[in-house]
């Protein structure tokens, strides 16, 4: 499964994932550790806020995004792309990763 991170400093999970416009992206699954495989970082007009919905994406290949915090709106607007919205209060982004698949089995 593929998993884009909101990470405004490349370091932490931040929030605000409409306007983010820098992910981590790792490689996951359930009972493997998450693998960092690319990382994004767009010009403004490239924040998901500032795409029109019928737009190619460069998320658009991921299956998941893990942020902070988003708008109600955001999860409806990344549904139609085929990808899944996670808030996660969790700052470390492995971690993270790690504790939406945990919750993804139960």
């Amino acid at each position: 499964m593929r998993i884009a991170v909101t990470s405004q400093n490349f370091r932490t999970v931040t929030g605000h994932a409409g306007k983010t416009r820098r992910f981590l992206i790792f490689e996951a699954a359930a009972g493997s550790k998450p693998v960092e495989i690319d990382r994004l970082d767009l010009p403004k007009k490239m924040s998901l806020h500032e795409t029109p919905e019928d737009a190619a994406h460069p998320l658009d290949h991921v299956d998941m995004v893990i942020t902070q915090s988003c708008g109600k709106g955001f999860p409806r607007k990344l549904a139609r792309r085929g990808i899944r919205v996670a808030v996660s209060e969790v700052s470390d982004p492995v971690e993270a990763v790690k504790a939406v698949l945990g919750v993804m089995q139960q």
